[in-house]
């Protein structure tokens, strides 16, 4: 199965990975980006639209079906941020662009980067966690063929890629250290991409990946 993969977020580190992965992998057959302004690259096999409102994508939506897969890397740090405002932007903005594709691309696989200590419970004493773990439960409800959540702790960035964070990159020269005795924590960028190509093509014994399982699935 070729895969026609829509993401969110490629300007940012993450998202900026995953559609280096996809570009790169033949098992991706197009890619479309949807961002608020451009990720500034160009390839044969992508298309890009610049749309600004994140709650409402009735302008767009006849652009939005086709699709066998949604990699959804869209988050905002919640340091210094209120609950409220938080949850808008992590909560709300997913779940409406999840909604939409839903209803059109019924056969789509989504999968949604969420984060290590992610509070499936909802009831948990750190804010983030209880709105990533709110935001996966909810996802698991809509209609797609399959969703897959992944919970990356630390991710070693691509080399050559212009939206590294700088503490990421800075970390990174120290992967081999941190790989030997943080194993549970960590993967590398080029296996988060990879491993949400081959859980949209084969699936995944599990629905839920921490570092452990994106690294396995890409390894084995």
């Amino acid at each position: 199965m070729k895969i026609k993969a829509i993401i969110f977020g490629a300007t940012g580190m993450v998202g900026e990975g995953v559609l280096y992965q996809s570009l790169l992998n033949p098992e991706v057959e197009s890619v479309l980006v949807v961002g608020r302004k451009s990720c500034n690259i160009k390839h044969q096999k992508l298309k890009e639209i610049i749309h600004n409102d994140f709650y409402n994508y009735s302008s767009i939506e006849n652009q939005l079906a086709g699709f066998n897969a949604c990699f959804f890397c869209l988050g905002v740090s919640s340091v210094g941020m209120k609950e409220k405002d938080y949850s808008r932007i992590t909560y709300d903005l997913t779940k409406q662009a999840a909604f939409t594709l839903s209803k059109l691309n019924p056969d789509m696989t989504f999968c949604y980067v969420s984060g290590t200590g992610t509070d499936s419970s909802e009831k948990g004493r750190i804010m983030w966690a209880r709105v990533k773990g709110k935001t996966e439960n909810d996802l698991m409800k809509l209609p797609f063929k399959s969703v897959y959540l992944f919970r990356p702790g630390y991710i070693k960035p691509i080399n050559g890629l212009k939206n590294a964070y700088k503490i990421s990159t800075a970390i990174g020269y120290i992967y081999p250290i941190l790989k030997l005795f943080f194993q549970k924590y960590i993967c590398t960028l080029e296996d988060l991409g990879n491993a949400m190509i081959l859980v949209t093509q084969s699936g995944y014994s599990k629905n839920i990946l921490e570092n452990l399982d994106i690294t396995k699935l890409v390894r084995h």
